[in-house]
């Protein structure tokens, strides 16, 4: 049975996605205490980026901002991996997004907010968190954008 997140996923006509396997030597996500951290998710659909490319070139900021909504639904199909059930999580404490830039475009943080927004709306103030957006001048695969996000949990 789906919890209150998982309903409100739904709500917004959003499907939680299967963990994205590794691509290399690391976990999707891993749990410390009372935080779970995850790796870097990319903007991955059914196994496959369905866009690759620099923002500010090949791909345009409003897509950008679509993928990193992607890449905050492939993060949060990551820590509940690990905490069994999102409705665990106590807040978003901090998004870390990375741009694959052109090297005269200067909008990470609006593409980053995709995943900011999504987090919010999903989760509500839970959703509230600091955050960095960084524009970087390649990423694995050629993806446009790379999220990651730290959570703390309810205490059990």
């Amino acid at each position: 049975m789906a919890g209150a997140v998982e309903a409100k996923l739904a709500e917004l006509g959003l499907t939680l996605p299967d963990v994205v396997p590794p691509l290399a030597s690391y976990q999707p996500a891993v749990q410390s205490g009372v935080y779970v951290y995850t790796s870097g998710q990319l903007p991955m659909v059914d196994g496959k980026l369905a866009v690759t490319g620099k923002v500010g070139a090949e791909v345009t900021p409003d897509e950008a901002k679509e993928l990193a909504k992607t890449c905050a639904l492939n993060a949060l199909a990551a820590v509940k991996s690990i905490a069994g059930d999102l409705d665990r999580i106590a807040r978003v404490v901090k998004v870390v997004g990375f741009v694959a830039s052109a090297s005269d475009f200067t909008g990470q943080p609006a593409v980053i907010n995709g995943a900011s927004e999504l987090l919010g709306a999903v989760l509500g103030d839970k959703g509230v968190h600091a955050r960095s957006a960084v524009g970087v001048a390649v990423l694995p695969l050629d993806a446009p954008v790379e999220v990651e996000v730290q959570v703390e949990l309810v205490r059990a």
